[in-house]
């Protein structure tokens, strides 16, 4: 898959093939609608870090959309530009809080070393040889994640700043749960269980008159932007919860200026931010977006090499300029796809408007931000969490589920995708080796056969 889709890379034009990744590959609205799928996960992460980190708002802004820019042209699929969240979550609510040139220093370290990996070939070595089994456990611990992430959203009033949760969400009001219910609800009756099935593969006209006024009705709900719609319902309920946002606005982006690190600032922010990203990025940024890519667009899967350089190129421009440090997430892949993304105009949409609104407002733009309601950011980031969990619904055999599952497990419970990715590896082993039958020959030299080969030999010998 990944030679072939090198060698059709190096044979079509830069030209011909930005086109065919910009493609629409659905309808307008859809693509748009698609486009803020992954906001869920992005919104809060950046406003946390703006609000305790002093994040450049609208240098982040910036740059994240020349990497939608990039993304969209590069790979032809939505693939989301997503906050490194281990180094955000070290950031926000360790003590001693973060400065922004640590942060900086270990988004570096962390593209030093995805770079090292993409380059060198490792990454794709690491891509084909980890089993699909521990793959989807990983998947389904961070789709969980983000579900559970989005049920606190909705049910209780949130502390960005301080990453903590309060006390229950009222009923009423502007961010109550009844705001939050009824978007809900809409992005349910409109997308339905995300099945978006070809409707072109029996005519209307060929079914039966219920059958086809059913499927009239549902291609018309599906035809309606809906994630995009609850997003600029939110954007209006900022200005009506807080009207002083009108006189506090100011026009105009902030001086983009380069970071001063030190030599503290790197060994602070490899040790506490580096560490305990890369091993999350390997896996989620890289190989479970790759393996989700493949799933949703069979025809354009992302290579595992692309993907790690990709992420590193990203952050070697934007750090140096105090833009948080991102990578590709699977969550926010799983986003854009439930709501309609389908084509790199997806993601490329989403940079226009990322460079419009920094360019307009700046670092003001944060004051809108403040207002936006959590409860419908966590209605996006529910809907984005169960669509990553449902990839790993391909486990054929109860082995398979079974080493998914403790994957996934241990990565809840210890918080950590490279704890629960090591005992799924290990696991993976043990079931295999298990199935080997160890027997002695010759000067009693071990001789391995697996139970596979010795049930076919039986079953052979049965007349």
């Amino acid at each position: 898959m990944e030679e072939a889709s090198l060698s059709s890379f190096t044979t079509a034009t830069p030209w011909n093939r930005w086109r065919h990744h910009l493609r629409l590959k659905t309808t307008l609205c859809a693509e748009l609608s698609g486009a803020v799928g992954d906001l869920g996960t992005y919104i809060p992460i950046v406003l946390a870090l703006t609000l305790v980190s002093h994040l450049d708002l609208s240098t982040t802004l910036i740059f994240t959309s020349l990497y939608n820019f990039a993304t969209g042209l590069l790979f032809g699929i939505p693939m989301p530009v997503q906050p490194m969240k281990s180094i955000a979550a070290v950031a926000i609510s360790e003590s001693p809080h973060l400065t922004l040139p640590q942060i900086a220093a270990a988004g570096l370290s962390t593209a030093a070393v995805l770079l090292l990996l993409g380059a060198t070939g490792l990454m794709s070595f690491l891509y084909r040889f980890i089993p699909l089994p521990v793959v989807r456990g990983v998947q389904l611990s961070q789709g969980l994640a983000f579900a559970f992430s989005a049920i606190k959203y909705i049910r209780f009033e949130q502390d960005l700043a301080a990453s903590k949760s309060g006390s229950s969400r009222p009923w009423l009001g502007l961010d109550g749960l009844i705001v939050a219910l009824s978007a809900l609800l809409f992005l349910i009756l409109s997308t339905g269980s995300g099945d978006h099935a070809d409707q072109t593969q029996h005519p209307v006209d060929s079914l039966p008159l219920s059958q086809s006024r059913l499927r009239r009705r549902l291609k018309m709900l599906s035809a309606i932007p809906a994630a995009l719609i609850v997003f600029l319902f939110g954007l209006v309920l900022c200005f009506i919860r807080d009207t002083s946002i009108f006189g506090n606005l100011k026009f105009g982006p902030s001086k983009i200026q380069v970071l001063k690190i030190t030599w503290e600032d790197w060994k602070i922010g490899f040790l506490r931010g580096a560490i305990p990203q890369i091993p999350l990025s390997i896996l989620n940024s890289v190989i479970a977006v790759c393996k989700l890519s493949g799933d949703l667009f069979p025809d354009r899967e992302a290579s595992a090499r692309t993907v790690s350089i990709s992420v590193g190129i990203m952050n070697f421009v934007g750090c140096w300029f105090g833009a948080m440090p991102v990578c590709h997430g699977a969550g926010g892949l799983a986003g854009q796809y439930r709501f309609g993304g389908r084509s790199g105009a997806s993601v490329v949409f989403l940079g226009i408007g990322k460079l419009v609104l920094a360019l307009v407002f700046g670092n003001s733009f944060v004051i809108i931000l403040n207002q936006f309601p959590i409860g419908i950011l966590g209605v996006l980031l529910l809907f984005a969490g169960i669509e990553l969990a449902m990839a790993s619904k391909d486990m054929n055999t109860k082995e398979e589920s079974f080493v998914m599952l403790v994957c996934a497990a241990v990565s809840l419970t210890g918080s950590s995708s490279a704890l629960g990715f090591g005992c799924g590896i290990v696991l993976f082993l043990v079931l295999k080796l298990r199935q080997m039958e160890f027997s002695t020959s010759g000067f009693g030299s071990p001789k391995l056969k697996s139970e596979s080969t010795i049930a076919d030999a039986t079953t052979s010998l049965i007349p």
